[in-house]
């Protein structure tokens, strides 16, 4: 399983709007609206990097209102949950 963070910078006023359509995304398991240089950050869990990159090239930076990017991938991962057996399918 791949875990990625995506800072995500939005168009004035469509935060909700981009968040409407980015939590209806298969991997998209998180958002949050944060206050800073990005407006808010997806948490993203994902099969493998081939399924991260379409899912950021084809669904994140299309959604309406987004301006701009930034993508953090996880190179270990640390929980109380079992995050495998929680997202994979």
């Amino acid at each position: 399983m791949v875990t990625a963070f995506v800072l995500i910078s939005v168009e004035d006023r469509k935060v909700h709007e981009t968040v409407k359509a980015l939590i209806q995304c298969k991997g998209v398991t998180e958002i949050h609206v944060v206050a800073g240089d990005y407006d808010m950050v997806a948490v993203i869990r994902v099969a493998d990097n081939m399924e991260l990159g379409n899912l950021i090239t084809n669904k994140i930076v299309n959604a309406p209102g987004v301006e701009r990017t930034k993508t953090l991938f996880a190179l270990e991962s640390h929980s109380t949950f079992d995050l495998q057996s929680m997202f994979m399918e």
